[in-house]
């Protein structure tokens, strides 16, 4: 690696990608070679900063921002692709035609181009929607031109979950260690990244408390300790730093996912474990926290977590309650 002053370097999965500038174009040369330098200069000779009256401008500065630097790391290297592709597609459209109705046609045309993989077109959208946002925080736009464009991606994982007799079949293939993985997310609804990271220190007197990095560690997890829960830690052996270790007694810094997911296979479970958050959200149902409560816990809705509940707790009760009713007016109609 040559350093040159002013070229923003970026890595993203195991590749290096090399801008002008930050914000800036990207260099297709390798760095430090002739080529590289020769295109540096036939570049920052048309221009030598992105101009802030244009879209490149405002991605420069909002990779440049704090709000940038405080998304989790997975997002940020999640989102880079899309924001040179924002530059390219959008780079020399003033800021100001973004205050104009007729570019959510251009903006939905783009988001267009990943429309064969959802996820990945809704994440666009995401990336460009949080670019826009900046612009309206630094008083550059009137309004985000993103705000009810429909997303493609049509999925609530919120009311799936593990029911006692997937969680039993999976542990017919799979090891103890993965089975604790799986108990401790059924009971704390953890998510996996945070869960495999969870440390004895994390865990104290009434609860389990630990700084979630979906939130870039901004924000607290807090699981009370309650009986389950308390009882499956006492079980676990403290093999660690982690409460959760692989099979050596080391914790999982990878290969839980090659563990987890042929025994899963094997039980012929079609589960994410993203789905036991479901499951813990139960289970806290169940042990007396309130729907509000568990809404906030998990930053789901109020009329989510409900759902989930008449799904998976109060079904016998509603229907016993409408069979009673059915019976009653029966009963009153023979009258």
């Amino acid at each position: 690696m040559v350093p040159v002053k002013g070229v923003h370097v970026v890595k993203s999965n195991g590749r290096t990608y090399v801008y002008a500038w930050r914000g800036g174009p990207r260099l297709q040369a390798q760095l430090g070679t002739p080529e590289f330098f020769q295109e540096l200069a036939e570049i920052t000779a048309k221009t030598t900063a992105p101009d802030s009256r244009k879209i490149l401008g405002l991605v420069a500065d909002y990779r440049g921002s704090d709000d940038w630097k405080r998304l989790a790391e997975k997002s940020r290297k999640n989102w880079q692709p899309f924001l040179d592709s924002i530059c390219d597609t959008f780079g020399s459209t003033s800021i100001a035609a973004f205050d104009r109705p007729l570019v959510r046609v251009a903006i939905r045309q783009w988001r267009d181009r990943y429309k064969n993989t959802p996820r990945q077109a809704d994440m666009a959208l995401q990336a460009l929607s949080r670019v826009l946002s900046f612009g309206v925080a630094e008083g550059r736009l009137q309004a985000n031109a993103c705000t009810g464009i429909p997303r493609l991606y049509k999925s609530n994982r919120a009311e799936i979950i593990w029911l006692p007799e997937d969680i039993q079949a999976l542990s017919e293939h799979a090891s103890k260690e993965v089975m604790w993985a799986v108990r401790v997310a059924s009971l704390t609804g953890l998510r996996k990244s945070d869960l495999l990271k969870l440390s004895w220190s994390h865990v104290q007197p009434y609860s389990i408390e630990r700084r979630t990095g979906k939130s870039n560690h901004q924000k607290t997890a807090v699981i009370p300790l309650y009986r389950e829960l308390r009882e499956l830690l006492a079980e676990i052996p403290k093999r660690a730093t982690t409460i959760l270790t692989n099979t050596d007694g080391h914790p999982w810094k990878s290969g839980f996912d090659a563990s987890f997911r042929p025994a899963k296979l094997k039980a012929g479970i079609d589960h994410h474990f993203h789905d036991l958050r479901g499951t813990a959200a139960t289970r806290m149902y169940m042990a007396g926290l309130t729907v509000r409560e568990i809404a906030e816990m998990f930053t789901w809705s109020e009329d989510q977590v409900e759902r989930l509940i008449k799904v998976y707790v109060k079904k016998d009760e509603i229907l016993l309650d409408r069979i009673r009713r059915i019976d009653e007016l029966e009963a009153r109609t023979k009258l």
